[in-house]
């Protein structure tokens, strides 16, 4: 976990987890790495909400570890995932919280996509 400072979310800065009511599945490369019907739904202030997708039902073969790092505040320190599939590479399409703070404990062993550097995210009927 990190030494930075630490803020955990109130009135002014919200944050909830909760199942996702759709299957969510991902596609990079015109090929499906990720397909779920157990993805939270992590929803922070006024941002757009994030799937959060157990890494058992991400294909973690095509991903692999960045050097890439970032802290939030509220969550803690964030790891990346570049993708390689049939030979292309998207850099850090998916990051991850590995130690995430007590508020957001839930999103620990998930990974979430970033929307402009996959194919594409779809919700689905579950």
């Amino acid at each position: 976990m990190s030494a930075r400072a630490q803020k955990i979310p109130d009135a002014s800065h919200p944050i909830t987890i909760e199942p996702s009511r759709k299957r969510i599945v991902v596609t990079i490369g015109g090929k499906v790495v990720a397909d779920t019907r157990r993805a939270l739904d992590l929803r922070e202030s006024t941002y757009p909400v994030v799937h959060y997708i157990p890494r058992a039902d991400v294909d973690m073969s095509h991903f692999s570890k960045t050097a890439t790092q970032t802290y939030c505040p509220f969550k803690g320190d964030a790891s990346y995932y570049s993708a390689t599939v049939d030979g292309g590479r998207v850099e850090d399409a998916a990051w991850s919280y590995e130690t995430p703070y007590a508020a957001v404990a839930g999103v620990k062993e998930h990974l979430a996509f970033y929307t402009n550097r996959v194919d594409a995210i779809e919700e689905r009927d579950a």
